[in-house]
């Protein structure tokens, strides 16, 4: 298994490296991640269990590594989390219901 810890301070410097060489990209990304915390609509703990099940479904290791660092830090149980994660794996089975329909429609159009 990966080594979350390291991962996650690896990944801070390179993403720190692309800041330098495109910093509106950066900046454009901080104000989208920061956006959330301005409304106080959600807590910070329910924004990082939500942004651990985005990251499962979008299959991005760094953001697994950061979110669930943060929603600890937030006070997120390891229940949490896995009522997360399982939110997370039942979208993915409906997505893949919906876009087997899809393909399923597409195949009648080709088909006739």
């Amino acid at each position: 298994m990966l080594n979350w810890n390291e991962y996650r301070k690896e990944l801070v410097p390179r993403i720190g490296e692309l800041g330098k060489l495109s910093p509106d990209t950066l900046q454009g990304y901080q104000a989208l991640s920061g956006a959330g915390k301005k409304t106080g609509h959600l807590d910070a703990k329910t924004r990082e269990l939500i942004a651990i099940a985005v990251a499962v479904t979008t299959r991005c290791d760094g953001c697994i590594a950061v979110h669930t660092a943060e929603a600890v830090k937030a006070g997120a149980t390891r229940e949490e989390v896995a009522e997360a994660l399982g939110v997370a794996v039942a979208l993915n089975a409906g997505a893949a219901m919906v876009y087997s329909a899809r393909a399923l429609d597409a195949l009648s159009a080709v088909s006739t």
